[in-house]
């Protein structure tokens, strides 16, 4: 019986709740009350829609040579097509999370001319429309002549790739930072390394281009600046095209085993920039000594094999994005865009001479997943940061090395100290 009861007022329930809601579909000729106003968003959010149009844009241009395609030493090496510019995207989208909450929007306009004329015409065309913000990945010589353009003189160029020493020395520019290491800077953080395992001699073997006797001066400065001792000093002079012979791996056998004969040193420097032979010396050598430098134990900006101190975000978002690791190229130009980002959304500006004076104060702080906050020198306009010691699969170490102390910032026993340097621009 209550079950009938139930039952017949749920029935009655129903039916009424049906004819309440084709009573209110019914539509009504008398004068209907207008819809509440929408409510405005939370402070410190910016408007959605057509309004968001209205936030404060920053324009950077990411503008790179094209690098050539070199026959990679082996078929497992596939150069990526995207290098460099993919990482200057996963910063833009680094930039503009934060961004915009703050009512700030970022653009990224990327170029990547074939030569040097190319880049040279792209440049100017952008500083005609009125463009101020560059990462540029171009090398030395066409970095000054960019930055030494008259039309350029108020623009910021942020040098994402080089490592030439001279450009932080003879070389420097008020309007060009670099976020790389230089040359001095890695060759320093591996000194300081084999200071503390104490290995103090080496042999140092360099290749025949520009970039290897550029690389092989960098390891003589830092031998004589941490007391380490250049046992040996000799030029590579096998031809790379013979160990693709199919008795090539005897012939470089032989020839590593020559060249280190007769030698007593604790590890086997190498300065090969174009990976043309230092991966052909480790397990050659006369006496079982470690291969460092280029190759071997390599001291890096970054690599794929770094996970700590919260860099597993940064891998996991670059593979999303561009579906391979993250290079050193990749990290530099993710750290340029990321530097403008950080100096707009610090400043609440968009001007580019305040980004850049924000950047060049000891105020600019740059979280790049190094374990404390990078700035830029402000006699030279070097990122100041911690080096990576790595090899083909793991971390080793990173530099500073435990012991190295400085007055001000730990980091500037890597590369030259201010009462050191030729440039004191800021």
């Amino acid at each position: 019986m209550r079950w009938r009861v139930w039952a017949r007022g749920t029935v009655l329930g129903l039916i009424g709740a049906l004819l309440a809601a084709a009573l209110a579909a019914v539509p009504l000729r008398a004068e209907e009350p207008s819809a509440p106003p929408p409510a405005p968003p939370p402070s410190g959010v910016p408007p959605s829609g057509a309004e968001s149009a209205s936030a404060k844009e920053v324009r950077i241009v990411y503008l790179a040579l094209k690098p050539p395609q070199n026959l990679p030493a082996s078929l497992l090496i596939r150069p990526p097509t995207d290098e460099g510019i993919a990482g200057a995207r996963v910063g833009l989208a680094d930039d503009n999370t934060t961004g915009r909450f703050l009512g700030l929007s970022f653009t990224l306009d990327a170029v990547e001319a074939p030569d040097e004329a190319g880049v040279m015409a792209a440049f100017r065309n952008r500083l005609a429309r009125g463009e101020r913000n560059f990462v540029v990945a171009v090398p030395a010589p066409l970095l000054l002549a960019l930055a030494d353009l008259a039309e350029a003189k108020d623009a910021i160029l942020i040098d994402a790739l080089d490592r030439d020493d001279m450009l932080r020395e003879t070389g420097c520019r008020a309007n060009v930072l670099h976020v790389m290491p230089s040359r001095l800077m890695l060759t320093d953080a591996l000194m300081q390394y084999l200071v503390v395992k104490d290995w103090r001699r080496i042999m140092l073997l360099y290749g025949k281009t520009e970039a290897d006797h550029l690389y092989a001066e960098a390891v003589r400065r830092s031998a004589k600046k941490f007391q380490i001792r250049i046992i040996a000093d000799k030029p590579w002079t096998f031809n790379p095209a013979e160990q693709r012979a199919d008795t090539g791996h005897f012939e470089v056998n032989t020839e590593v085993a020559n060249v280190t004969q007769g030698i007593s040193y604790d590890v086997l420097v190498v300065a090969d920039e174009e990976d043309e032979f230092g991966d052909q010396l480790s397990y050659r050598t006369t006496l079982p000594r470690p291969v460092a430098g280029t190759q071997g134990l390599v001291p890096a900006a970054w690599s794929p094999v770094y996970d700590e101190l919260a860099a597993t975000q940064l891998q996991n978002r670059f593979i999303r994005s561009a579906h391979r690791p993250m290079t050193e190229r990749d990290y530099g130009a993710w750290m340029a865009v990321r530097a403008f980002g950080e100096a707009a959304i610090r400043t609440q500006s968009t001007d580019p001479a305040t980004l850049a004076a924000y950047m060049w104060s000891p105020k600019f702080e740059l979280a790049a997943f190094k374990g404390q906050p990078l700035s830029f020198r402000p006699w030279d306009g070097q990122l100041r940061q911690p080096i990576l010691l790595v090899d083909d699969h793991s971390l080793v170490s990173i530099s500073p090395q435990p012991g190295f102390l400085h007055e001000f910032f730990v980091t500037d026993t890597l590369g030259l100290d201010r009462p050191e340097s030729p440039c004191h621009l800021h």
